[in-house]
């Protein structure tokens, strides 16, 4: 149930087209379902306008099932982030209504159930194909929200003029997620281009120093752009959610 149900169901009450006893019995199996291994926070959709999102690493094929299911029956729809293959065939055979998106490491529900939000859409932007990945998880992730976007990817500081040439793009975009690895330096040059939000990424992507992206993350939490706002690393599914909380605010 999201804030619309919700709304929908006391409204419903209040013209009488919904019985007292009918409203009670859809509001006792919610806001939360235990399921043993894990407390499917199904009040999350109210209080924050997207349902929870299911972090499938570590988890059994078994538990990412039962959570499933437990979304689907009563959000329709349902995001894991961080699957591997294998897992992923194990889920999907025997939960057919998801699929597998194998760039982005995500299982989304086939049929979405979301309101659009917003008019224009979130600017996607990599430095390098190497940081595709990470970039694909946070688009899987705002679609999931139901928020538009547009990829520019391997656009990094190594040629300039790449990033320069979707200026427009960028420039029209109400959120700006920037992902790179290495140094991490393409959140600064496009943080000085635009004056949206910025969500830098920081990824695992480089040699030696890169330190596993520890070398981005510090570049971009130094970054002479003002106002960028920055991620853990490789967490692009946090950065779609950074997007959607600003857009969501914006709308209400």
């Amino acid at each position: 149930m999201d804030s619309e149900t919700l709304r929908a169901l006391l409204l419903g009450v209040q013209r009488g087209e919904v019985s007292i006893q009918s409203a009670t019995e859809r509001l006792e199996v919610w806001p939360v379902e235990e399921l043993g291994y894990a407390v499917v926070d199904h009040h999350r959709a109210v209080r924050q306008g997207m349902p929870e999102v299911v972090l499938g690493e570590s988890k059994s094929p078994e538990q990412v099932v039962g959570i499933a299911r437990a979304l689907l029956a009563r959000t329709g729809n349902v995001l894991v982030t961080r699957v591997d293959a294998a897992k992923a065939e194990l889920v999907c055979q025997a939960v057919p209504e998801l699929r597998y998106q194998e760039a982005a490491r995500v299982l989304v529900s086939e049929a979405r159930h979301v309101t659009p939000l917003g008019n224009a859409p979130v600017c996607v932007v990599t430095a390098g194909t190497s940081d595709v990945p990470v970039a694909e998880e946070a688009a899987e992730t705002l679609l999931a929200c139901g928020v538009a976007l547009e990829r520019v990817y391997d656009v990094g500081v190594a040629g300039l003029h790449r990033v320069l040439g979707h200026l427009d793009t960028l420039r029209a975009a109400p959120v700006v997620i920037v992902i790179a690895g290495m140094e991490g330096a393409l959140s600064s040059v496009v943080g000085g281009l635009v004056a949206a939000p910025v969500i830098a990424v920081p990824t695992s992507v480089g040699y030696g120093t890169a330190l596993s992206g520890f070398t981005a993350l510090f570049g971009m939490l130094t970054g002479c752009a003002a106002g960028v706002t920055v991620v853990n690393i490789d967490n692009g599914f946090g950065a779609a959610l950074a997007a959607f909380r600003i857009l969501r605010g914006a709308a209400q």
